[in-house]
């Protein structure tokens, strides 16, 4: 390049965009960020942000008229917590009908706070996501990292080898084209009703239940099992959290390009609180918080409180390493078929 070519060039813009710099410090996902700047709840330096807008150290960030402390934003606090979903609780912070929320049960982080990997919708259980790092969060959900989602599920109605064909090629829904990138029969059911464990690659709304109701069946239950490397173990009771070690954080952030990043030293009380939180949250429900099932009571009986988990599959035995060095091929973990005289139509181990 000539240095007439270096004259013309036009400098770049100094600093980071706004949406990553409170993303990293755990405000919120680059997406939340970017919501919140079109609603003018952003300001830099007493003015409404702009999307695209580049800041420094020197700039004054406020939201919500709050003040974020710049020095925050050089350090990146990872943490990811599991949680385990009962039907019931809806994925936002706070609802406007006085539902249960995923955020009800989680522990408060010292810094940052907890910011979804994903969403489930209020009646499918299973694995939930939260980390306290936004670029973390926003990695695992775009679409260019390819992180497959695993889920079991059980579909009322004939299904035949023509409609798999379909589902796994493709089909239209009502917010563009859809698919399965594989599917795979699992033991249990009874009747019309028929188990499966599927993979989407993608986070769209209810588009599980969706693309099997395009073939005319009708979803029953739904549990996702696994996100990219990270599997629902049966040790992680229904309604339960668990944080992930440092491995386990690594090889996470590995999977969509981030470096490691070590977690803050707890010491004190404040480690024997974190260890009482532990054990409590690898307990199962009690009888007085047991999670109630959104299913309704047959006429004349009175409600029974939910199941307690039980293993799915080959992605819930206990013991194993809930986070793999890399994503499994799901034909490595289909449920083990039955042995001659087990008893047939036996539900599989789901919520």
């Amino acid at each position: 390049m000539s240095e007439q070519d270096l004259q013309d060039t036009p400098p770049r813009p100094a600093g980071e965009k706004l949406q990553k710099v409170l993303a990293r410090i755990g405000v919120g996902s680059r997406r939340d960020v970017e919501a919140w700047i079109g609603e003018g709840r952003i300001k830099v330096n007493g003015v409404a942000a702009t999307l695209g807008q580049r800041v420094d150290m020197h700039d004054a960030i406020s939201v919500d008229g709050r003040l974020i402390k710049r020095e925050e934003a050089a350090e990146t606090v990872r943490r990811v917590i599991m949680y385990n979903k009962p039907d019931g609780e809806i994925c936002t912070r706070d609802d406007p009908e006085g539902r249960p929320t995923v955020f009800d049960r989680l522990p408060r982080p010292k810094e940052g706070r907890w910011i979804n990997v994903g969403r489930l919708d209020i009646n499918t259980t299973g694995l939930l996501m939260f980390t306290t790092d936004g670029e973390l969060a926003n990695r695992l959900m775009h679409p260019s990292s390819e992180m497959d989602r695993e889920y079991a599920v059980r579909v009322r109605g004939e299904v035949d080898e023509d409609m798999i064909a379909r589902l796994k090629a493709g089909v239209v829904l009502e917010d563009g084209p859809a698919r399965f990138t594989d599917i795979q029969e699992a033991p249990g059911g009874e009747g019309f009703n028929h188990w499966y464990h599927c993979v989407v690659m993608e986070g769209r709304n209810r588009e599980v239940r969706r693309l099997w109701e395009s073939q005319g069946l009708v979803v029953s239950r739904l549990k996702r099992v696994r996100f990219g490397p990270v599997f629902l173990n049966s040790d992680l009771p229904m309604g339960r959290w668990r944080e992930m070690s440092q491995g386990e954080v690594n090889i996470l952030a590995g999977e969509v390009g981030l470096a490691p990043v070590a977690l803050p030293a707890v010491k004190g009380k404040d480690k024997e609180k974190a260890e009482r939180m532990q054990r409590k949250s690898s307990k199962p429900i009690g009888r007085g918080e047991r999670v109630r099932s959104l299913r309704p009571a047959k006429e004349g009986a009175s409600e029974r409180p939910a199941r307690q988990p039980r293993d799915e599959g080959a992605a819930g035995r206990k013991g194993r390493s809930t986070v793999a060095e890399r994503p499994s091929d799901m034909k490595q973990r289909r449920p083990a078929p039955k042995r001659p005289g087990s008893s047939r139509g036996k539900p599989p181990k789901a919520d």
